[in-house]
């Protein structure tokens, strides 16, 4: 089913990636691992491949809270791929404390709007040449409390507090995920987002150990979470359904936030600004 088919997902060293890149692998997709850490990103290619059978899966080493690092990585993926069929954006981080991108930008927002607008962009035109394709972004149910304040998307005059300015970054994650569907329209190339559930991954890595070992007891394993991801990057169930948000493989009702389309339409030419791709 899914031979032959480029599959791109970042942050595939661990955690939620790391399965969805083991079952896709299963299943005789050519896999493209995203990694930002390359001792580790290459210990789990490894993984994958000994546990899977299947040599073809790749390892490219970039950090999506740089914009140079994801423009340098689109440069070496397109020289050697001419196909992409499956783009998951999956990479995230959850940081206790404020930190600021190598751009300068907040890091929550760097890595889970900027990072996956400028690399799903840029990568437009080989989905577009291998269509029908799939974008798929992780988000959150964390966005459901939360409203973008477009005086101060990056959380400067407010105190951080960890899940509200997560949950911001995963409300225009959504937004994001929703007019990319709407631009991508008669293209053949859909765009969706997922919760995985709440999940025991090192993504809370930063939190205190009681947090860490309450999340590995009681949360969803990391190969339980993947589950959503697989499902919409391999399934014929949703060929051509895009614009959604999934939850254990179903569609559901994000927040109402999430479907105002002016903000969606605002933060767009806020990314697009940001990220440099006026200029291209």
């Amino acid at each position: 089913m899914m031979e032959g088919k480029v599959c791109l997902i970042t942050g595939a060293n661990s955690g939620i990636g790391k399965e969805t890149a083991k079952a896709l692998a299963k299943m005789n997709a050519n896999v493209v691992m995203l990694c930002r850490d390359k001792e580790r990103g290459e210990e789990v290619q490894k993984e994958i491949i000994e546990q899977t059978g299947n040599k073809s899966v790749d390892l490219f080493i970039c950090d999506l809270s740089s914009q140079d690092s994801i423009r340098k990585f689109i440069s070496e993926f397109k020289n050697k791929y001419q196909n992409l069929h499956v783009l998951i954006n999956n990479a995230g981080v959850m940081l206790k404390n404020r930190k600021i991108s190598v751009d300068g930008f907040e890091m929550n927002f760097a890595v889970h709007l900027l990072g996956p607008f400028l690399l799903s962009n840029l990568l437009l035109d080989v989905l577009k040449k291998s269509a029908p394709s799939r974008i798929i972004n992780v988000a959150s149910a964390a966005h459901k409390r939360a409203k973008i304040d477009f005086e101060d998307l990056q959380s400067v005059n407010k105190k951080y507090r960890l899940f509200s300015v997560y949950g911001i970054s995963k409300l225009a994650e959504i937004l994001f995920t929703y007019e990319l569907s709407r631009k991508l329209e008669g293209t053949k190339i859909t765009a969706n987002a997922v919760h995985p559930g709440v999940v025991a991954t090192n993504l809370g890595q930063d939190q205190s150990k009681f947090s860490q070992w309450f999340s590995r007891k009681f949360f969803k394993s990391p190969e339980e979470g993947a589950q959503t991801s697989i499902y919409l990057a391999s399934s014929p169930e949703v060929e051509g359904i895009t614009g959604k948000y999934f939850i254990n493989k179903e569609p559901r009702e994000s927040s109402e936030e999430s479907y105002n389309e002016g903000d969606a339409k605002r933060l767009w030419k806020v990314c697009v600004a940001m990220t440099g791709l006026d200029t291209q």
